[in-house]
């Protein structure tokens, strides 16, 4: 074992939490200032930015391929864009950690460049399937080859992107974003068609930017050849992080529990109406003047859940919530069936997996389905948990305290810091009693 999966959690049984906390910035758009700050003319202020393990592997990569970034706070980053055409190659392969979204939205943003790029990362993301961002991909022209489809990912560079009109097969935001991004660089036209809504932070964005979009039904066009103007982007609080909180009001704050700052981008806040059909008591207060991402206040109750039938139009705007929705169902009374999540299958671990057999090993009923979760609520016990490396489930098992007759033991947890550093003293500073040990 090395020193990082020696890295574990061990949660106390806690009956109340409460309080007001802010939440990291949004890692998605964290990702996806640096990007196309990266390549617009002009230079870009970011504030708000999450100073996380992805975000920074997203950093290097851009200093990597010649964009100079000055860091002069912690959430703060300054981007002098290069220009559509200013990137150049990088001496050796890049390096994107753990971060899924990085890699798939590099692969997008390289695939015109007139270089070759190789795209790497950690075990876990070596493990992780690309084809279904390379093949549409392809169809515009790049030239990407992947390892069985898998990382290393090269890019082969000098090819002529031409605009496609695309079918998603699957909802998929990283997917799509990938395809408006080579769009950029590509002739003529290019339209994404998704089968259901995910997040939109690469259309407002690029919107920001100054580029032009089109937005008919489910179909986003866009033309190639556009020049992006460097602008001031204020990154939100997370909404992904602010759902650990949020089902920990539900399950232990009857005075309340309040994430401050959030942003609640309508195809990111799936998990509140999922909770609300639960039985949850939650109150949102929108921050007036916050720009393109709109951003609010929760407010969670302690309350009765109830298991329910989960709607799969839901599930694609709560993709990386439902970790934490597993939580709350197994604290709820009843049954909830969650089904359409087989995205999950291809996060940083196959999550379902992971977390059917997490709820199993602290006496929670659970049937693993091909494409999601059969929870029987209110058999939390406690015991140990193998997170496989896995930030969402490490922290979502943390939360399950709360519901839990027994501490909960979270092994493999390093990987928290890809997306919430300071997780561990946010937690405390509400009520949990979570105490981090291993070595360093």
């Amino acid at each position: 074992m090395n020193a990082a999966q020696g890295r574990r959690y061990r949660a106390a049984p806690v009956s109340v939490v409460g309080g007001a906390l802010s939440v990291p910035g949004d890692k998605s758009i964290s990702h996806r200032a640096l990007m196309l700050g990266g390549i617009c003319s002009g230079t870009v202020q970011i504030r708000g930015f999450l100073d996380s393990a992805d975000c920074l592997a997203t950093m290097g990569a851009l200093r990597a391929l010649g964009v100079r970034i000055e860091q002069p706070a912690r959430q703060e980053v300054v981007v002098h864009g290069a220009g559509p055409a200013g990137l150049r190659a990088s001496a050796a392969p890049l390096d994107l950690g753990n971060a899924g979204t990085a890699i798939r939205l590099f692969m997008g943003l390289l695939a015109g460049q007139r270089f070759a790029s190789t795209l790497i990362g950690d075990a876990s993301l070596m493990r992780r399937p690309m084809e279904r961002v390379a093949k549409p991909l392809r169809l515009m022209g790049a030239r990407i080859d992947t390892q069985e489809g898998r990382p290393p990912v090269l890019l082969h560079g000098g090819a002529a992107l031409r605009g496609i009109d695309y079918t998603l097969p699957m909802a998929s935001a990283q997917v799509k974003s990938a395809i408006l991004l080579a769009a950029l660089h590509a002739a003529g036209l290019t339209r994404v068609t998704e089968p259901a809504p995910t997040r939109d932070h690469t259309e407002r964005m690029l919107g920001g930017f100054g580029a032009q979009l089109h937005r008919q039904g489910a179909t986003i066009e866009i033309a190639g050849g556009q020049m992006l103007r460097g602008t001031p982007i204020q990154v939100p609080g997370d909404f992904s992080s602010a759902a650990f909180f949020i089902v920990a009001g539900c399950l232990a704050a009857p005075g309340g529990l309040t994430i401050r700052g959030v942003g609640v981008n309508p195809t990111r806040t799936g998990l509140l109406d999922m909770l609300r059909l639960m039985g949850a008591r939650i109150t949102v207060t929108p921050i007036a003047g916050a720009g393109p991402e709109p951003l609010a206040d929760i407010t969670a109750y302690a309350g009765p859940l109830r298991g329910v039938a989960i709607p799969r139009e839901l599930v694609p705007l709560a993709i990386d919530e439902l970790p934490v929705l597993f939580i709350a169902a197994a604290c709820a009374s009843g049954e909830t069936v969650v089904t359409g999540a087989e995205e999950l299958r291809v996060k940083e671990s196959d999550r379902l997996a992971v977390m059917a057999a997490g709820l199993g090993a602290t006496g929670v009923q659970c049937e693993l389905l091909p494409d999601g979760l059969r929870i029987r609520g209110g058999t939390l016990r406690g015991g140990r948990v193998d997170s496989h490396g896995d930030h969402r489930v490490a922290m979502a098992f943390a939360i399950a305290s709360l519901g839990a007759r027994e501490a909960i033991e979270i092994s493999d947890v390093a990987n928290v810091a890809t997306s919430f550093p300071g997780f561990v003293g946010a937690a405390r500073g509400i009520g949990l009693a979570l105490e981090e040990a291993g070595e360093p």
